[in-house]
């Protein structure tokens, strides 16, 4: 995975999956922007210790180079001013969220904070199209380019409803789908690729504090939830992806949504452990069906 010479910007990218794609993207060469609100100056609305500084030195540490911005991306203004900043790009990640703390599982729309909705739905949809109407024209300038939006879910799995969630994420989550479809087809003329990503059960570091475990003792946490064992690091994730932009054929994918599983598969990429976990394909055929957990046969 060869990306010498590369100029990559991930957006959100301060913590979990977007963190681990900016440290295997710098690993694998390409120069690294990493933008996001969360600074040791300040955190954003997320309220985590984690910094886009933080990733900064990670990618170095990995052995690349890279650049931490605060940014604001549902500031047009501020994205203008990255643009023009950054130059030229060939490889944008898209991972802006940051909405979890409005998720709200459970609550049918009427009793969801109407606030909590809309602004899930700012930080999924109004961020990620104020980021594409300001960067793209830097991917265009030359072919080859790939831009890829972070999502939840693959297509299939969010063409239902996922009973227990909330209608807002929903929404929030399933619009990367669309969003991919329609910026494959306004870039392919430039030969560029759009894709949307979805891990699948992340062990980011919320998820990790949410069960009270580390990367190093995540197994203790199956005693609580027993289909935890599908899950797969942010570093997977970042390996999957970094495959994906190395790849010269990578237009293949072009808007489609990709999985981590999937893209392991068809890149020989495996997780930190050295298994390689599919975890969508898991959640339909064994949890979803309250099958009892046991991912033989899907790690």
């Amino acid at each position: 995975m060869n990306l010498s010479g590369r100029v990559a910007l991930v957006a959100g990218g301060t913590r979990g999956a977007s963190r681990a794609i900016a440290v295997e993207l710098g690993r694998a060469g390409a120069f690294v922007y990493v933008t996001g609100r969360s600074t040791r100056a300040g955190r954003s609305e997320v309220d985590r210790p984690e910094t886009i500084e933080e990733t900064a030195e990670l990618v170095e540490r990995a052995g690349g180079r890279a650049e931490a911005v605060r940014v604001d991306h549902l500031e047009p203004a501020e994205v203008a001013a990255l643009a023009e900043r950054v130059g030229h790009l060939d490889i944008l990640v898209d991972g802006l969220w940051g909405g979890d703390r409005h998720l709200g599982w459970g609550k049918p729309v009427w009793e969801h904070p109407l606030e909590a909705s809309l602004r899930m739905i700012r930080l999924a949809i109004d961020a990620h199209l104020i980021t594409s109407h300001h960067l793209l024209p830097l991917l265009i300038d030359r072919p080859g380019g790939l831009v890829v939006e972070l999502t939840d879910g693959t297509a299939e799995y969010n063409a239902k409803y996922r009973t227990g969630t909330s209608l807002p994420f929903y929404l929030a989550k399933s619009a990367a789908h669309p969003m991919a479809i329609g910026e494959a087809a306004e870039l392919a003329p430039f030969g560029a690729t759009a894709v949307a990503f979805t891990p699948g059960w992340l062990r980011s570091e919320a998820m990790l504090d949410a069960f009270g475990v580390t990367e190093a003792t995540w197994r203790d946490a199956l005693d609580k939830q027993p289909h935890f064992a599908i899950s797969e690091s942010p570093t997977f994730c970042g390996r999957t992806v970094a495959a994906l932009a190395a790849d010269p054929d990578r237009a293949r994918w072009s808007g489609q949504t990709v999985s981590s599983g999937q893209l392991a598969a068809a890149y020989s990429v495996d997780d930190v452990d050295g298994s390689r976990p599919d975890a969508w394909r898991y959640l339909v055929e064994v949890a979803d069906v309250d099958k009892p957990a046991d991912a033989s046969g899907y790690r």
